[in-house]
């Protein structure tokens, strides 16, 4: 497949940022044969993404955050109501424009103990930094649907540049709203102490993996 502009926008790359299922393999029957591991796929090619501006839809984008609990187990959160906009022009991909804004006040984890301590100023301190932001700079391709997208990230008042990895899922008109819909799948690794989120390091881990479920809507 010709590697087009799209692509290189909507791109994703790792396997461990796209939501995975098991799948029986050939002749695994009800015996316990061997499984395979198929990513999650939506509608559409890169080819099917129209030029234009889109705005993010945010009742289906999520950032979720992964840490090291004590070397113990992974832990998670979510972020939602992200804002924001994605320029295409499918004939010069130096045109494209993307930035997005997400309240840090829709931080989210299974404890209401926790959450409340990670809104707090011992932790994010949503109150004096209310919204994380990334404005992306430059786009770099990965493959026929992934590409890397270098930009700044902004965050308990700390800007620093973050790479995404990013995986084009779909392309599709949403039948709710009647608009044409795009979607990503994006993956970044940053060291929270590097924004100054710094408690419980390291017993708490400083690498923090960022997964972004990412809907767009033509405008």
């Amino acid at each position: 497949m010709r590697v087009t502009p799209i692509a290189l926008i909507l791109a994703a790359a790792a396997a461990l940022a796209a939501p995975v299922i098991a799948q029986p393999g050939p002749g695994s029957g009800g015996g316990g044969g061997r499984e395979r591991m198929e990513m999650l796929r939506g509608s559409g090619t890169p080819a099917d993404v129209k030029a234009g501006t889109y705005a993010i839809e945010p009742g289906h984008t999520q950032v979720t955050f992964s840490v090291s609990h004590m070397g113990i187990s992974p832990f998670a959160g979510t972020f939602s109501g992200g804002s924001g906009s994605l320029t295409l022009d499918p004939g010069k991909l130096s045109a494209t424009k993307l930035s997005v804004t997400v309240p840090v006040t829709s931080v989210q984890t299974t404890s209401d103990k926790l959450t409340e301590e990670l809104r707090s100023a011992d932790w994010l301190d949503a109150a004096k930094f209310p919204t994380a932001t990334f404005v992306a700079s430059s786009v770099t391709p990965r493959g026929p649907d992934s590409a890397s997208i270098d930009g700044t990230l902004t965050l308990h008042g700390v800007s620093k540049p973050v790479t995404i990895m990013a995986r084009f899922f779909g392309a599709a008109q949403n039948p709710m709203s009647k608009k044409d819909s795009i979607g990503f799948i994006g993956r970044a690794l940053i060291k929270r102490s590097e924004f100054g989120v710094t408690k419980y390091v390291p017993m708490v881990s400083d690498e923090t993996v960022l997964v972004i479920n990412a809907a767009f809507e033509k405008q």
